[in-house]
């Protein structure tokens, strides 16, 4: 098999098989990502022992980031591997090292039990993950677009971020049963381990899944792939597309990490909702990520990415302070599923488009190396951290508007990244 990517004929059973076996890894990662966001408040109080909560929420919040710092570095070596031994010998490797990271956060003693070892474990746990997570959305987005036919890479990309909203869906359900079937003291207990040891399962599956698959990239038998470091080509050769990359994909991270991830602890920290009425916002925007992905990836396909993209992150820039603004005056939860709702369809419509795009505008032997490096670095900051930072900055503004001034100027910095983006819908890959 020679280096240049593969389009591969799909009949339509194999095709929802090949989707799901591209993406199952994603909604692994980001099942067990998103739960560790809605058992923050647990773990901070079990792991990080304060007198003030928001210290604890903080210290939480900073432990989940800590999963993002091995993401870029995740995102070299996995890539790198990908890029040489094969996107689904790579997609393997995520599976259990995901699997890894989650069982030990699952099952890490609490501080109370071992002292400072049981929050070492769930910072070990989340640098195993955050590693995986790094080289997982490389090398699975470059088996969905080589295996795509050119017409149609918007649609299949778009399931990457379709297969988050599942993702969250999943994880905000067993979150909202586990709260609504147990009392507080069982889910401080041992109710809140529960998730993530469910989230171990998944891998069987995932394996099974990912049987049928085949290689669409050339291995070590071919010279050009042997003899070639993928990520010395990157970064000497591309690595202005790395830049354009990561600029772009801020937006998207930053309104996916406050609009789906932080909402449910917004509502229950800043508008004293309950915590199950709170993770009704995270099973909307789930929802609405799940189903509006896949209608933005075929728009891109017909009118193309980058307008989907610029309409979608101007209307999230355009509307998210009067949204904030909204739930603060009418705190319901009528209001606040509204607000989740809209935003959520915007962030999928600029999102699904932005994964594929960030696939196509690499060549076949860089790839998975150069959108693993993009998305990682674009996510360590401006995702794994993006709860941290509008938790700090409501502390230290004293306003709870805060949040949607931090979406805002990531949304224009994608914007302008946007200039810089060639159009790549319909084009063959190089």
């Amino acid at each position: 098999m020679t280096i240049a990517s593969e389009v591969v004929t799909t009949s339509a059973p194999s095709r929802t098989r090949l989707i799901a076996a591209c993406t199952i890894g994603n909604a692994l990662e980001f099942y067990d990502f998103v739960i560790y966001s809605f058992f923050a408040a647990t773990i901070g109080a079990l792991f990080f022992p304060s007198q003030d909560p928001t210290v604890q929420l903080l210290l939480s919040f900073a432990t989940y980031g800590v999963g993002f710092f091995l993401r870029p570095l995740g995102g070299m070596v996995i890539g790198s591997y990908a890029d040489r031994k094969g996107r689904k010998a790579a997609t393997v490797l995520t599976l259990f090292l995901m699997a890894l990271g989650t069982g030990l956060i699952g099952l890490a003693p609490t501080y109370a039990q071992i002292g400072v070892f049981g929050p070492v474990l769930i910072v070990l746990g989340r640098l195993i993950q955050g590693f995986s997570a790094g080289g997982e959305v490389g090398a699975s987005t470059s088996l969905l677009a080589e295996y795509a036919p050119p017409a149609e890479r918007g649609f299949f990309g778009s399931w990457q971020l379709a297969s988050q909203g599942a993702a969250i869906l999943a994880a905000a359900g067993v979150a909202l049963a586990i709260n609504t079937l147990l009392t507080p003291a069982e889910v401080k207990e041992w109710g809140w381990r529960v998730p993530f040891l469910i989230g171990i399962m998944i891998v069987p599956i995932g394996l099974w899944l990912r049987q049928a698959l085949e290689e669409t990239h050339a291995n070590e038998n071919d010279a050009r792939t042997r003899d070639v470091s993928s990520l010395s080509l990157a970064l000497r050769e591309h690595w202005s597309k790395i830049g354009v990359g990561v600029a772009l994909i801020i937006g998207a991270t930053a309104a996916n990490a406050v609009i789906v991830l932080y909402m449910s602890t917004y509502a229950i920290r800043q508008l004293g909702m309950a915590p199950t009425t709170a993770l009704f916002a995270g099973v909307t925007a789930g929802f609405v990520t799940l189903v509006a992905s896949p209608i933005a990836g075929i728009l891109s396909d017909r009118i193309g990415r980058k307008r989907v993209i610029a309409i979608s992150y101007s209307l999230i820039a355009l509307t998210i302070y009067p949204a904030f603004l909204l739930i603060n005056a009418a705190p319901t939860v009528g209001t606040l599923l509204s607000v989740v709702f809209v935003l959520s369809a915007l962030n999928a419509g600029g999102g699904a488009p932005a994964i594929i795009s960030l696939a196509e505008v690499f060549p076949a032997e860089v790839r998975a190396t150069g959108m693993s490096l993009v998305y990682a670095l674009g996510v360590a900051v401006f995702g794994g951290f993006g709860q941290f930072i509008v938790t700090w900055l409501i502390a230290v503004s004293g306003n709870p508007i805060a949040p949607a001034w931090y979406v805002i100027a990531c949304c224009i910095v994608t914007l302008l990244a946007l200039r810089g983006t060639p159009e790549t819908s319909g084009k063959k890959l190089g």
